[in-house]
């Protein structure tokens, strides 16, 4: 496949290295935003940049017919306009919070224990994630999903925020610390014990990996989709 990287930081690095090593070619990285002439005519855009710029990006890609893969986190007050884009323009769009195939298994997890905990009311519940200290959105999205597998499976709970909540409100601490790659926790807690899930990335392999792999799976296709569909869960 003809592949172009939409944002060339540290994993539009690595996703460069991964892509090359399956096959592919990488014929744009770009740091700028993205046209018909700089895209070079790719078969898919993996998109890995900012927040502030990602909405534009995508949009940019979608208009030109190239699917795309995003990795951006912080912007999905807008995806539903996104996605209707794709639809609009006979696209396909795939948006992860997080590709690894780890944390793709552990949100199928998070929400069979949701469903297990909604009928004991013993336990309260509640998340942390932490992070390297360049991460520039809180909670990270890969917590905004597991928030929302949560919410999706137990009526304990209608909304997430951030730190302290009230009422129906699931709480999402998160932490700023060193060069950490990506770790995620879901406690349920009572009066004498503890159940704790916990997914912990030690690099950025794994995720630029499966965004080579949805890549891969989403050509030729029209839609929107999420990477349990690429990986059938």
């Amino acid at each position: 496949m003809k592949i172009a990287l939409v944002g060339y930081g540290k994993m539009g690095k690595i996703i460069d290295e991964i892509a090359q090593k399956r096959g592919h070619e990488v014929v744009a990285r770009l740091k700028e935003t993205p046209t018909a002439e700089n895209l070079n005519n790719p078969d898919v855009v993996i998109e890995f940049s900012l927040p502030e710029v990602a909405f534009e990006n995508i949009k940019a890609c979608l208009e030109n017919k190239i699917p795309v893969i995003c990795g951006t986190t912080g912007w999905l007050d807008q995806k539903d306009e996104i996605e209707k884009l794709a639809v609009d323009n006979d696209s396909a769009f795939l948006y992860g919070s997080n590709f690894s195939l780890g944390v793709n298994l552990f949100f199928a997890l998070n929400e069979k224990l949701a469903d297990l905990m909604k009928n004991v009311d013993e336990y309260s519940c509640q998340l942390e994630e932490i992070h390297h200290i360049h991460k520039k959105d809180a909670p990270s999205g890969t917590a905004i999903s597991i928030a929302e597998g949560i919410i999706q499976n137990n009526p304990k709970f209608d909304a997430w925020k951030l730190e302290e909540t009230e009422g129906k409100q699931l709480g999402i601490f998160a932490v700023r610390e060193d060069e950490v790659p990506g770790t995620h926790s879901v406690y349920y807690r009572s009066e004498v014990d503890e159940i704790e899930i916990k997914h912990t990335a030690f690099n950025r392999n794994g995720f630029a990996l499966g965004a080579v792999v949805a890549a891969e799976w989403i050509k030729d296709k029209k839609g929107n989709f999420a990477m349990k569909d690429v990986l059938g869960l």
